[in-house]
């Protein structure tokens, strides 16, 4: 009878077990966590195209005539320009690198006119060309990432070669109501390296983990140019009187593409949890 009552007891104890388990709600599995965003540093290649819109304070000669001469419609066409560097990525929000920029010729035109002379009117056309070897270290400030697109802005300081063509001063007007006769002057080709400096904005998209496409925009200062010995077409030589483009600066749009050397980290996704059944 004993041995009864102990199976009797052992099997209503183990059916109160089970039955309790069975209530009991069962457990959301641990949430996914994911690592942290860990810092990138690498070195990375670049690329631009782009176009440019120039213009300059002042064209000046050391003439003393020349300061009775008002300007008029002094400036530059728009040129193209490349670019190509190497930079490294030291985290995820700051990078620099040093960029070589070729800036094509930039056809220039303008006017001088004065009438301060009595009973005279006179007026110089200019024409010419100018392009630019830009070197420059740059560094840039990256402002966060949102749908894979990131604004940056950024500045440079560097040297430029500035170099002017084929610059030509044609001047003609009268005096007393007398057609004065028609002057042209030349100058040479010459250049001269220039302190420059340019701050930059823009949008970088990840195309791929490796590889960004930038829209980008720079202000650029690239100093003086001055031209070489001016002569006109006797031959006779005016070295005293060579021109000068005072303080060029340029908007420039650029389209670019940054591509990363070293691997940037990329997280797996967690495995399935498995729910035995």
């Amino acid at each position: 009878m004993r041995r009864v009552c102990l199976l009797i007891a052992g099997t209503l104890s183990l059916w109160s077990t089970a039955t309790f388990a069975a209530d009991m709600p069962i457990m959301p599995p641990p949430a996914y966590a994911p690592p942290p965003p860990q810092e990138f540093s690498g070195w990375y290649l670049r690329g631009d195209v782009g176009m440019t819109n120039q213009s300059i304070k002042s064209l000046n000669n050391p003439d003393p005539n020349a300061v009775l001469f008002t300007q008029t419609g002094v400036g530059f066409d728009s040129s193209p320009l490349f670019d190509i560097g190497v930079g490294y990525q030291f985290n995820n929000w700051f990078r620099a690198d040093v960029t070589g920029q070729y800036r094509g010729r930039a056809n220039f035109h303008g006017s001088q006119f004065t009438n301060v002379f009595a009973g005279s009117a006179l007026v110089d056309n200019y024409t010419g060309a100018k392009s630019e070897t830009v070197v420059m270290l740059n560094g840039y400030v990256d402002l966060g990432t949102w749908w894979c697109i990131t604004p940056y802005i950024g500045a440079g300081v560097g040297a430029s070669y500035n170099r002017i063509h084929d610059f030509r001063d044609d001047g003609f007007g009268n005096t007393f109501g007398v057609a004065r006769p028609v002057s042209f002057v030349y100058a040479t080709d010459a250049g001269k390296w220039n302190f420059a400096w340019a701050v930059h904005a823009g949008l970088g998209y990840k195309v791929t983990p490796n590889a960004t496409v930038e829209l980008g925009y720079s202000y650029m200062n690239l100093g003086d140019a001055t031209t070489g010995t001016n002569s006109n077409f006797a031959g006779t030589t005016t070295a005293q009187f060579p021109w000068t483009m005072h303080d060029i600066t340029s908007h420039d749009l650029k389209l670019g593409v940054r591509w990363n050397l070293d691997n940037t980290p990329v997280y797996a996704p967690p495995p399935p949890l498995i729910r035995k059944g």
